[in-house]
């Protein structure tokens, strides 16, 4: 677990969320649509995510009754599973029946994040070779009673010594299981004593954090930097559709560490956190140093934007 000394307010958030939630002890997950209760749940040791973190995936969250940005996520994983080559992809279809019988029989209807998995599947031997992958893909379904992992009221960030992918390298638009940059700087976060660490680009500009992306306020403009070596995020995209309509300038431009230390309001985006303002930042305050107004708006009109535009479940009725 992390450590949050330093934020006591982060620190509460912790131990409230990222600790096991008695409700999650026996749900129940999908692997290939077979349901099996948490302690049953197993892949192959031969299965591609196993074997080389060769896999894509997906975090989704559930707000009273309705997925947000649900077919975005789900071409999204379709377009990273094709960008690696994957055989035999599940269609949305296929993919939305899964999920939506793993949440009825869990009876999850509301503060759910999904963890939706697809690997290259089974091989038949140990090996790197996708062509030792004979079976078709692997699809995990993981639905878990989780509230948004952050602090409305805010965390502190240092910046991280390692570099985010440069698409010279591995190309950030893949959402893929392949973590360990990120990691590596989470440890970073983690022996810092803060919420999560700012990761710069090949060339020092911010790219994102080790699990969300950024945005700084100046002048009542948002700044976003441009998505080249992060990943373009779906809630990213949900702010900027949000302040397009609005009338909110939003650019997405090269930033660096600079303008987010003299930034007026600093905010992260992502499923698993929605909008969390950022207070400080390798030790300096950001404006005020508490959730400043442009947030505090985007994370009301973020909530209302997931909500009215997610993808109602077929078996819940708000009745």
């Amino acid at each position: 677990m992390r450590n949050y000394s330093r934020t006591p307010f982060v620190h509460k958030m912790e131990t409230d969320v990222q600790s096991l939630d008695p409700r999650n002890r026996d749900i129940l997950v999908s692997i290939n649509g077979k349901l099996v209760p948490r302690a049953e749940a197993r892949i192959s040791v031969f299965d591609s995510v196993v074997q080389g973190g060769d896999a894509v995936w997906e975090g989704l969250r559930v707000y009273r009754g309705r997925i947000a940005a649900f077919a975005a996520h789900l071409q999204r994983l379709q377009n990273s599973a094709k960008a690696l080559a994957f055989a035999s992809i599940p269609s949305s279809d296929e993919i939305r029946k899964v999920v939506f019988a793993t949440l009825e029989a869990n009876g999850m209807t509301d503060q759910t994040h999904i963890r939706l998995t697809l690997s290259r599947g089974e091989k038949i031997t140990s090996g790197m070779n996708p062509r030792l992958n004979q079976s078709g893909c692997t699809l995990i379904v993981l639905a878990e009673w989780k509230p948004p992992v952050y602090a409305d009221s805010g965390i502190e960030v240092i910046t991280s010594s390692i570099r985010r992918n440069t698409t010279q390298c591995l190309d950030s638009k893949i959402h893929h299981n392949n973590l360990l940059n990120n990691i590596l700087a989470a440890i970073e976060a983690n022996v810092a004593g803060v919420a999560s660490a700012v990761m710069l680009d090949i060339n020092g500009f911010i790219s994102e954090t080790n699990d969300t992306n950024i945005f700084l306020v100046r002048d009542g403009k948002l700044l976003t930097p441009l998505a080249d070596s992060c990943l373009p995020g779906l809630t990213r995209q949900m702010v900027l559709d949000i302040a397009l309509e609005h009338h909110v300038i939003a650019i997405e431009k090269n930033l660096s560490l600079t303008e987010l230390y003299t930034a007026d309001e600093a905010f992260t985006s992502g499923t698993m956190g929605e909008l969390t303002p950022v207070l400080k930042a390798d030790g300096r305050v950001i404006g005020s140093g508490r959730r400043g107004p442009v947030t505090e708006r985007f994370q009301e009109l973020h909530r209302q934007h997931a909500y009215q535009h997610g993808e109602a479940l077929p078996f819940w009725s708000n009745q």
